[in-house]
């Protein structure tokens, strides 16, 4: 049933986007979040869906859609950059078969990042994007919530739709942008207009909070955690009563520590003490390893260079017997370990150049949408008020993101790409559209202005 369900809901949205070509876009962003096609068993798994509707997406616009306002931006352009730099680095790579594997697919992502902000004309379409974004990455997000608060939790246990590991079926992935996506939520319910705010949005989007608040539990993620802090710091930094958040904050967790599993308390404790966790070792073994490699190899060595590491390092356990307490040093040796970490995974794959792309990218639109937030902030328009909020939840969850990819290697992650793909639309449509604005208001003061003098 589950299958025929989604086959026919996927087949509508094809019939529709004959008419509205821009739906195949939406599609696309749904197949590639929630990936029906690994949950279905029947027809969908047998079809390249993602291909199916990414080509759709591409057609739509260049055949039926209007381009007359699509807009090319300096971020796009280091789109296109880091996209060339991956395919030389594919070529040259230190293990080619692995390396192709994965450019398989993060070619797409990048082309549909670069895609994306050309077909966001209008304030609804960014709406309809971030929306999709938000209700397709929660479908998983519930799904997980539930499970955990049956019990069903556990670091690499808890499993939501299907048995996968990849994607954003992965705990600490689906644990960073959980805690990401709160600002677009609070956004949605605020300032949306496809579902106008009252009380059953507000009721779905706190419950959503909630849900997204569970899953760095149900993960057991550290990244999830250290994400959730990161996001309470940015907002009491605006907050109008901080202290009295604060002190709600360390309430609620004072009672939740005790309800929270062992095994959950046990793994966050590693985060202040990373001798004694061999995972967390590793992971600065492989770091220092990274700077290494790329002291002899400036220009990366392509996608999963990681194979090529060879580890040692010392883990520390305490062994306490009555009153004693005994540390006891062991040597570790370990290979082929991954980056966990975006900062080195860049680093290690695409070399320095690579890195020096992708951090300009991120960092410009943080600048951006800072710039966006202070040109709007002050405007009390009818058709002013959602821009500046926008700006800023489209920040705070990059923020999120730059935080938890420390942690885990996400550096091409599709839905933070599309979430770039989202800053890219607003930074072009506000950029379109304040001249024209400005105008309007221009031609109404003067009519104010000499309805004023005739009165006097």
């Amino acid at each position: 049933m589950i299958d025929l369900c989604l086959t026919a809901f996927l087949c509508l949205y094809l019939a529709l986007g004959l008419k509205r070509p821009f739906l195949w876009v939406l599609a696309y962003l749904y197949v590639d979040i929630l990936a029906p096609q690994v949950i279905s068993w029947g027809i969908l798994s047998h079809l390249p869906t993602s291909l199916i509707f990414f080509t759709a997406s591409f057609a739509g616009w260049l055949l039926l859609d209007d381009k007359s306002d699509s807009r090319f931006t300096f971020r796009q352009f280091l789109i296109v950059l880091l996209l060339l730099y991956c395919a030389y680095s594919t070529i040259t790579a230190d293990f080619p078969v692995e390396a192709a594997a994965k450019w398989s697919w993060v070619w797409k992502a990048l082309v549909f990042a670069i895609f994306l902000p050309l077909t966001l004309r209008t304030r609804l379409r960014i709406e309809a994007v971030i929306l999709v974004m938000v209700l397709a990455a929660s479908a998983i997000i519930i799904d997980g919530a539930i499970k955990t608060l049956g019990g069903g939790g556990g670091y690499g246990a808890l499993r939501f739709f299907v048995d996968n590991n990849t994607g954003l079926y992965e705990g600490s992935i689906i644990s960073c942008v959980a805690i990401a996506i709160i600002p677009l939520i609070l956004w949605l319910a605020r300032h949306g207009t496809i579902f106008p705010s009252d009380w059953r949005v507000w009721t779905f989007a706190v419950a959503l909070i909630f849900s997204c608040a569970l899953i760095p539990i149900g993960t057991q993620a550290r990244t999830g955690l250290v994400c959730l802090g990161v996001l309470a710091v940015l907002y009491l930094r605006t907050a109008k009563h901080r202290f009295l958040i604060m002190a709600l904050m360390a309430g609620s967790v004072a009672l939740a520590v005790p309800f929270l599993p062992a095994s959950y308390t046990a793994r966050m404790g590693t985060i202040e003490n990373n001798q004694s966790d061999k995972s967390a070792s590793t992971r600065l073994a492989v770091w220092k390893w990274t700077l290494g490699y790329v002291g002899d190899h400036p220009f990366g060595g392509g996608f999963e260079a990681y194979l090529g590491n060879s580890l040692r390092f010392e883990t520390v356990q305490a062994q306490t017997s009555g009153n004693t307490t005994i540390l006891v040093t062991q040597t570790q040796e370990d290979g082929s370990r991954a980056f966990h970490s975006s900062y080195f995974e860049m680093l290690g794959e695409q070399g320095i150049p690579g890195l020096l792309i992708w951090l300009t990218l991120q960092i410009s639109g943080l600048i951006q949408m800072e710039i966006l937030r202070r040109r709007w902030k002050k405007r009390t328009g009818p058709d002013e008020q959602w821009q500046a909020p926008l700006a800023v939840s489209l920040q705070l969850a990059q923020v999120i993101y730059l935080f938890g990819s420390l942690f885990v290697g996400i550096a091409f992650q599709p839905f933070i790409l599309m979430l770039i793909g989202v800053q890219c639309g607003l930074w072009s449509y506000l950029g379109r559209v304040e001249p024209k604005l400005a105008g309007r208001i221009m031609q109404r003061s003067p009519m104010r202005s000499g309805g004023a003098a005739v009165t006097a």
